[in-house]
């Protein structure tokens, strides 16, 4: 009995493993082409949206995915290839706000406030992506994150009808990122479900604040 238990769970398990590879390996096969790393090779689009995160890590230090997303960002509007930013992440609470941070960094880099617009409610991926086109007006953009993350906020800006392309922020070192690219292959999953299976609804969704 216990061996069968154990057989059955085994092969439950590599079940689980293959399903969620494969959903990681078919958004990079779908997404990759709409990936640009070079300035040159970056169409204009009026609107970049660069996806939050917390300028800080636990332990206090800087958080490199910050720094490279805001060097990519000011990269891209010094050389016209945007007009206008959308800073969209977590606003959660008083105490944790990341478009404020972006915004006031992006502010020390020359980056004029009126070209910036905040999205305080991109709790995760899938409701900035949403929000863009619903709240935002905007469905012709650059997605400014790193690779890894751009695979997922393409598929799903491809879902939801909106002509993305991505331009890559410089990549931290591998054994910085390892719970995060852990989390990405369950992220990865999940937004399937969300698309295909779970129909979801944006956490908080709002009137609109369309970008001129």
């Amino acid at each position: 009995m216990i061996r069968r238990f154990i057989k059955i769970m085994w092969k439950v398990g590599l079940a689980l493993i293959i399903i969620i590879v494969l959903s990681y390996k078919a958004i990079d096969w779908t997404t990759d082409r709409q990936i640009k790393t070079s300035l040159k090779k970056t169409p204009k689009k009026h609107v970049g949206l660069v996806l939050g995160t917390s300028k800080y890590v636990v332990s206090g230090g800087r958080n490199l995915f910050f720094k490279y997303r805001i060097d990519a960002t000011v990269k891209l509007y010094r050389a016209g290839k945007i007009q206008h930013i959308l800073v969209s992440g977590d606003n959660g609470h008083k105490s944790y706000n990341e478009p404020e941070e972006m915004r006031k960094e992006l502010i020390k880099q020359g980056i004029p406030n009126d070209r910036i617009t905040l999205d305080y409610a991109g709790f995760r991926t899938f409701d900035s992506m949403i929000r863009c086109k619903e709240v935002f007006c905007q469905s012709d953009i650059i997605i400014i994150t790193q690779r890894f993350h751009l695979h997922r906020a393409l598929f799903l800006a491809n879902r939801f009808g909106i002509n993305a392309i991505g331009f890559e922020a410089k990549d931290v070192p591998k054994s910085y990122a390892v719970k995060t690219t852990v989390r990405e292959y369950f992220a990865r999953v999940k937004a399937l479900l969300d698309i295909y299976i779970l129909n979801t609804s944006p956490k908080f969704l709002g009137q609109k604040e369309c970008i001129d």
